[in-house]
């Protein structure tokens, strides 16, 4: 049977983040990707000039025709901007019983803007945190999402994993990527411990798209039936793998995407 992921996110104009990332890496790790787009973005390398949100009805309307006709193995939720978009994916998920879903609680871009309304983030936790196999924060959403200063430190990430358990996530990867240091180091938290996932720090501007990425790789690795531990430690690979190749391609002024295809270009 054909693996099938969606994404239920925004759409990058200039093709390094969201929807588009998502599709990429579905594609490039051999599952097919459809997508329910939840806001528009007017966006490129150098940042984001303009969001239109999707309304909630459409919202709905686009999970209801996916999810109706495809054999989805699971789906990663992006940029959701607006109470009643997350309202209105929160009641998709039950309607559908979509059962393997990650969360990117995607707050902040590459470049600064900012994607998620402050009133949305209380709606957040309580309605897509249960839904959710995973919720994949970097260090700043994280500190976000718990009003707390950024982790500066693995055992300040561990903490601060445990704390968005407590608020109702079943998991979370606590991202590494802004840290310093000459390795990027992950940490996968669950109500039963934690598994550390380490690899070298890549120095490159280009890394445009990257959490989208991650989140997107974790949700192609279980739409191929992989337990959740080995679909994030390959998702890191992947991911690794794709910043490591960014400075191959040339696109844009400001932060570049990364590589999704750097296996084959």
């Amino acid at each position: 049977m054909t693996a099938i992921a969606v994404t239920i996110a925004g759409s990058d104009s200039g093709g390094g983040a969201g929807i588009q990332a998502d599709l990429k890496t579905f594609s490039a790790l051999g599952v097919y990707g459809a997508s329910v787009v939840t806001a528009l973005t007017a966006q490129n390398t150098r940042g984001v000039q303009a969001i239109h949100d999707v309304p909630p009805d459409f919202v709905a309307a686009q999970m209801d025709s996916v999810f109706s006709d495809l054999k989805v193995g699971a789906a990663k939720i992006g940029m959701l901007s607006q109470v009643t978009v997350i309202e209105a994916v929160a009641a998709g998920l039950d309607r559908h019983r979509v059962e393997q879903v990650v969360l990117d609680p995607v707050m902040v871009a590459t470049s600064g803007d900012r994607l998620l309304n402050p009133d949305a983030v209380s709606a957040l936790r309580r309605l897509l945190f249960p839904r959710a196999v995973l919720v994949t924060p970097n260090l700043l959403e994280a500190a976000a999402l718990l009003d707390q200063p950024v982790a500066r430190s693995e055992e300040d990430m561990l903490a601060q994993g445990q704390a968005l358990i407590r608020q109702g996530a079943r998991a979370v990867l606590m991202k590494g990527g802004h840290a310093v240091g000459e390795t990027s180091v992950d940490l996968l938290v669950t109500s039963a411990g934690a598994v550390r996932l380490e690899a070298p720090r890549v120095v490159t501007r280009n890394t445009h798209g990257t959490g989208c990425t991650l989140s997107s790789a974790v949700a192609a690795g279980l739409a191929k039936g992989f337990a959740l531990g080995q679909a994030v430690s390959e998702a890191k690979d992947y991911v690794t793998a794709a910043i490591a190749a960014a400075d191959r391609l040339a696109i844009g002024e400001g932060h570049g995407p990364t590589h999704h295809f750097h296996a084959w270009w």
